[in-house]
C-alpha cells in the first residue's frame, strides 16, 4: 500500500482530498497545512505520494519538492496559471477544477510507477562488501592452486556449489576455504 500524505495550506481543502483518496482505498497517513509538516510526516515512511497545493504559509511547492526524500513523488494541485509559470521536473500537475476522476486515475498511474520502481530495486543485485569479496577471492585462489583451475573455472565452481548447496556465494566460500585448510 502506498503512503500518500495529502497538503494544503487550507485544512477544509486538504480533508475533501483526503476523503475522495480513502473512499476509493488509498491510505492516507497525514494531512497537513504547511510544508514543514509535509516534510515531518514523509521522514519516518519509505516512500509514498505527496497530493498538495501551489503554495503553504512557510513554501511553496518546489521547496517542498527539494526537501522531500527521493522516495517520494509529488502532484500538485493548481490553477491553470501557476502550472504554466515554472515546470519542475519530477512533479505531476493537474489543474483546478478539479475532476474526481482525473484525480484518481493520475493517482492510480502514479501509484503504479512507484510500485514498478520498488521492484525494480529489489532485483537489482546487492553490492557485495570488501570482506565478502575477499573470501571469494581466497576461496578461488586456493581452488587454483590446488585445483590447476583458471579463475574463471574456480568462480564457475563456486556459484555451481553455491547453488547446489542453497547458500550464497560467500558462505560457499568459507566451506572451501575451511574444507581446504583442514
Amino acid at each position: 500500500m502506498t503512503n500518500m500524505i495529502v497538503a494544503f495550506s487550507k485544512e477544509e481543502d486538504g480533508r475533501n482530498i483526503k476523503n475522495i483518496l480513502v473512499k476509493n482505498g488509498y491510505q492516507v497517513v497525514a494531512v497537513c497545512t504547511s510544508g514543514a509538516q509535509a516534510i515531518a510526516a514523509a521522514d519516518g515512511l519509505n516512500g509514498g505520494i505527496v497530493v498538495c497545493g501551489y503554495r503553504f504559509a512557510d513554501m511553496i511547492y518546489q521547496e517542498l519538492k527539494s526537501c522531500l526524500p527521493p522516495s517520494f513523488s509529488l502532484l500538485l494541485i493548481a490553477s491553470p496559471g501557476r502550472l504554466e509559470e515554472n515546470p519542475q521536473e519530477g512533479v505531476i500537475y493537474l489543474s483546478m477544477p478539479l475532476k474526481v476522476c482525473d484525480l484518481l486515475g493520475t493517482v492510480e498511474m502514479m501509484v503504479q510507477a512507484q510500485t514498478r520502481l520498488k521492484r525494480k530495486q529489489k532485483s537489482r543485485p546487492r553490492e557485495r562488501s570488501r570482506e565478502d569479496r575477499e573470501t571469494i577471492d581466497k576461496a578461488k585462489a586456493l581452488l587454483m592452486e590446488r585445483n590447476n583451475m583458471t579463475e574463471e573455472e574456480a568462480h564457475r565452481y563456486l556459484q555451481k556449489c553455491s547453488m547446489d548447496s542453497g547458500t550464497n556465494m560467500v558462505e560457499t566460500a568459507q566451506m572451501v576455504i575451511s574444507l581446504i585448510h583442514v
